[in-house]
């Protein structure tokens, strides 16, 4: 019977693997995410009901027992997973999916030590532990300084200890020797040692990498996670998760580097310092702010600007998902396309503080997934657009990446809204962006500011737009 239901479970671990890249392919695109979300979450409950019978088959206490605590810890999973699910904001999703990677990482860290103290300790199954413990502790406490930045319980500036290059390779080093010591002797002693300075590395990487950089930052440790869900599983003896944690390692680096090449950073660059890593007179420069007047505007001339225009741009970021400001745009466009305006958006690929934040947000409002491009499908156009609308962006449509090679953030690619007709950019004040840099298009000809809450505004247009039609 063990043997038949062990089998079954290898056939129903295969077919969650299969479930869980077809969720990954679906999640490639707009079109299919939800069928992604699906297929995932259809994987991981087969994944849950073929290891929940096979712990009730081969457990040493009674069924009973095994069965109670199975049901207590789903149960305080479920609940809490509900709960934050119903209760988080999409602005605080960064900063949540950051929580549940520290949780990866602890789970490896408690795995590595269970499996060390309780198995029986071959060459090979060692270094299973010693890396599913290293990455584990370096994951658990960089996702908890990404979360503390992400939701500004601490500075985003990033932290600039002398030799902090050193820090990280002396490190690394004792880490490494660390490593021979433990498999050598089979002691725990290097193995708490190794966890100490992995926690101590986790922290510091993270604090090193300024806000700028956060994106990538969430990305990177989703990939860090999934290496330390994978270490796990060959601790377990577990196929799927093995597999689960490669899939999820693997895609979480490709989507880094392609993060690091829309940001024109190369990875390491990124891990070693991130934004402000060099700062200095030029950076403090860029900060302060250049050296101009810019001018205003209210939301009934934006209005009549929008209705004598051809063609209209809108680039979303952070602080559109900040006011909520989704749905009144959602609306504007409507009105706009309704009265024959050429509507689309151009979507920076770090646009918020998440891959894919901004996609998220307007097929949330029912954005048609037409109208909605990439930087590089829409670049081109800007020149021919008459009016742009940037509502919470900044450092994606910062000029100053193109034209100043001091700014920290010379050489990113960026969405070129300033070869528009006009720029109107929604913001509350005249402050530097989350990266600390100050924006020139500000200050530019073409360029109008629209201060306030960004979802007032968007409403406030739309309004004038009714009365108009009307």
């Amino acid at each position: 019977m063990s043997l038949s239901l062990t089998t079954l479970a290898q056939v129903v671990y295969l077919a969650a693997a299969l479930l869980f890249i077809l969720s990954l392919a679906g999640l490639s695109k707009q079109t299919t995410a939800r069928r992604g979300n699906v297929l995932g979450m259809l994987g991981m409950g087969l994944a849950l009901a073929a290891t929940i019978t096979l712990a009730l088959e081969t457990s040493e206490r009674s069924a009973l027992v095994t069965a109670i605590l199975i049901a207590a810890v789903l149960l305080i999973g479920i609940s809490v997973g509900t709960w934050r699910a119903r209760t988080v904001e999409m602005t605080q999703m960064p900063e949540l999916i950051a929580v549940l990677h520290s949780f990866v990482g602890l789970a490896a860290v408690l795995v590595g030590f269970n499996s060390y103290l309780t198995e029986t300790a071959d060459a090979v199954h060692l270094v299973e532990v010693f890396l599913g413990v290293l990455i584990g502790a370096l994951t658990f406490t960089g996702s908890i300084v990404a979360y503390l930045k992400l939701s500004a319980r601490i500075s985003s500036a990033p932290l600039q200890l002398p030799g902090k290059h050193a820090i990280n390779a002396a490190i690394a080093v004792a880490s490494v020797a660390l490593g021979v010591w433990f498999v050598g002797s089979h002691s725990v002693v290097p193995l708490l040692l190794v966890t100490v300075l992995a926690l101590a590395l986790g922290w510091h990487l993270v604090a090193s990498i300024g806000g700028g950089d956060m994106p990538v930052v969430v990305s990177m440790l989703n990939s860090y996670s999934g290496w330390a869900a994978a270490a796990a599983g060959f601790m377990l003896g577990n196929d799927l998760l093995i597999v689960t944690g490669a899939l999820v390692g693997s895609s979480g680096a490709i989507l880094s580097y392609i993060m690091c090449r829309a940001m024109n950073r190369s990875f390491i660059s990124v891990i070693l310092g991130g934004f402000g890593g060099d700062a200095g007179p030029a950076a403090g420069a860029a900060a302060s702010g250049p050296a101009g007047e810019h001018h205003e505007t209210t939301a009934a001339q934006v209005a009549e600007q929008l209705l004598a225009a051809r063609s209209v741009v809108i680039t979303p970021g952070y602080g559109m998902a900040v006011a909520k400001a989704q749905y009144p745009v959602a609306e504007l466009v409507s009105r706009l396309r309704a009265a024959g305006v050429q509507v689309r958006f151009g979507v920076h690929p770090v646009a918020g503080r998440l891959p894919g934040h901004m996609n998220v947000l307007l097929a949330e409002a029912k954005v048609p997934y037409d109208i909605v491009l990439e930087m590089d499908e829409i670049n081109d156009d800007l020149p021919g657009t008459d009016v742009v609308l940037v509502i919470g962006a900044n450092d994606t449509v910062n000029p100053a990446a193109e034209d100043d090679p001091t700014s920290p953030i010379a050489g990113m690619p960026v969405l070129q809204v300033w070869n528009a007709g006009h720029v109107v950019v929604f913001k509350r004040s005249m402050a530097a962006g989350y990266a600390g840099v100050q924006n020139p298009l500000f200050f530019r000809e073409n360029t109008s500011m629209l201060f306030g809450d960004a979802k007032d505004q968007v409403e406030a247009i739309a309004a004038a737009l009714a009365s108009v039609a009307v």
